[in-house]
């Protein structure tokens, strides 16, 4: 990703939005960092491997994504409002509990003799149970702790790359002991992270930071 071009749009993106200033000053007293669903909508464009004609629209206090995808050979697409009911930073772990409501998949152009595309065309999957779903989906992703009902729980620590690479962890128990996500919400304009600084105090964090260096 071009870092120069990242700078000239939040550039550009200050200069039509000064009242964001104002907002990130207000955010600072009471600990939360708004980005811009207008940021987000920008950096999913810029991404080489993101999925096609991706929307993001503001539900308070949830988020629907929709995108086309491709979902074994089918051409689908898929949409949810994702609600984050709970954050678990730790120096293990980086769970992220989502609540999943409205869950569609429409199939565009099925692949020949595909199951996928008889079960979509049939309206057989139960899809107000996504969780139950995803806990049964072949090649299980090893991110994925938990899925039941219209719940599902990911451990970002549990990827493959960042479970592999000590580097990453170190950053990762270094940032933990200084600051925690207490919560993730939208309002109709902007994407929230209230922080929780120090969740271990002060102690907890100079050894997390000694026990790295």
């Amino acid at each position: 990703m071009n870092v120069a071009a990242m700078l000239s749009a939040a550039a550009g993106y200050l200069q039509q939005h000064p009242e964001e200033l104002i907002r990130v000053a207000r955010n600072a007293v009471v600990r939360r960092v708004g980005v811009p669903l207008d940021a987000l909508r920008w950096l999913v464009a810029e991404l080489e491997r993101a999925p096609r004609d991706v929307e993001l629209t503001a539900v308070p206090p949830g988020l629907r994504l929709a995108a086309t995808i491709d979902l074994m050979g089918n051409t689908v697409r898929a949409s949810a409002v994702v609600y984050v009911e709970a954050v678990d930073a730790t120096s293990e772990s980086l769970r992220i509990a989502l609540r999943l409501e409205d869950v569609s998949l429409d199939l565009l152009q099925a692949a020949q003799d595909s199951p996928v595309a008889m079960l979509l065309q049939s309206g057989a999957l139960d899809l107000s149970r996504p969780g139950n779903l995803a806990a049964h989906i072949p090649k299980r992703p090893a991110v994925l702790v938990e899925a039941k009902d219209d719940r599902v729980v990911i451990d970002l620590m549990r990827h493959p790359k960042v479970a592999s690479d000590r580097r990453v962890q170190g950053v990762v128990r270094i940032a933990t002991s200084l600051m925690t996500v207490g919560g993730i919400e939208t309002d109709w304009e902007h994407l929230d992270f209230v922080l929780r600084p120090f969740p271990g105090g002060v102690p907890s964090a100079l050894a997390a930071v000694r026990s790295v260096l």
